[in-house]
């Protein structure tokens, strides 16, 4: 979860004022704040921008079964390994070591081969695309670009605190001021975004029933949902990266995220446990911790995002 912050201001004569819409879209709620002399124009174009992660969304989701995503997964003749954990996490089965053995020889990019102009082709039965870790990303850049095509210059995009794009900044500042995902409420991270994303990914927390409870979060190698309270805050340029980099360094840990971090231009990443414990690298961006930003963040109002 994040926070931002957002102003209304004069421009010379002219009021700059910011349009503010929400729509549930992808599972979650999608938030744009746009500033533009024109209210009107900032409303269409946040409209436009909203229909763009609604056709996404028939495109992408697992969950519509007649989206393209659905129907090409159709030809794998039986379940992949996420769909098995997704169905011990809603109870509807018990986790089989056996089963989960059999269904990691599904796991790999290289059984996925893209013929062109527009075919997929698997090269395993029981292979299925999963776009859990890159899908909200990709609609924010697309949001982005509709944003611009009307003109829009200063422009924030949440999808549901998860990952959002900073596009300028408010009138009269130097950026986004986004609070970043904190599990042990002591660390306040904040950053300073402008033309740029950030993610944040962190396993399904544990089911009231018991600890033992799967996460949506699957470790590829072992098969098996990662194990960890760490929160991982990952900026990049784009927010596709910043969401594909996220989970990559929940999965990998600090230890390597760091070095990898290291070698991505204007990358930075921030791990925090629920003990408050932190780990951190930069390729750039500075991810800065409690007050230390107070002073260059002048925005009055901070609302949190849904």
């Amino acid at each position: 979860m994040a926070s931002f912050s957002t102003a209304l201001v004069n421009a010379g004569d002219a009021p700059i004022s910011f349009v503010h819409k929400k729509k549930y879209l992808m599972g979650t709620v999608f938030e744009i704040v746009a500033y533009d002399n024109s209210p009107a124009r900032a409303s269409t174009a946040i409209d436009e921008a909203f229909q763009q992660v609604v056709l996404l969304e028939g495109m992408m989701s697992n969950y519509n079964s007649d989206s393209d995503l659905s129907r090409l997964n159709r030809t794998a003749h039986f379940h992949a390994l996420v769909n098995f954990w997704k169905a011990v996490m809603r109870g509807e089965r018990a986790p089989s070591p056996a089963e989960e053995e059999r269904l990691r020889g599904c796991v790999g990019y290289e059984r996925v081969v893209l013929l062109p102009p527009d075919r997929v082709d698997f090269r395993s039965p029981c292979v299925q695309i999963d776009l859990g870790a890159i899908g909200k990303g990709f609609a924010v850049d697309r949001a982005v670009e509709m944003l611009r095509s009307y003109g829009i210059s200063r422009a924030l995009v949440n999808a549901g605190g998860s990952t959002i794009y900073a596009m300028g900044s408010p009138p009269g500042q130097s950026g986004w001021v986004v609070h970043l995902r904190d599990p042990s409420h002591e660390i306040d991270p904040r950053v300073m975004m402008f033309e740029n994303s950030v993610s944040t990914s962190e396993q399904t927390a544990p089911s009231l029933l018991g600890t033992d409870s799967a996460g949506h979060i699957i470790d590829p190698q072992k098969g098996t949902p990662v194990r960890t309270g760490v929160a991982v805050s990952a900026v990049a340029k784009t927010a596709t990266d910043s969401d594909a980099l996220s989970t990559t360094l929940l999965l990998v840990g600090p230890e390597k995220g760091r070095d990898l971090v290291k070698t991505i231009a204007e990358t930075a990443a921030i791990w925090i446990s629920r003990e408050g414990l932190v780990e951190a690298s930069s390729n750039g961006p500075q991810i800065l911790l409690g007050t230390a930003m107070q002073s260059t963040a002048p925005g009055p109002n901070e609302r949190p995002a849904n």
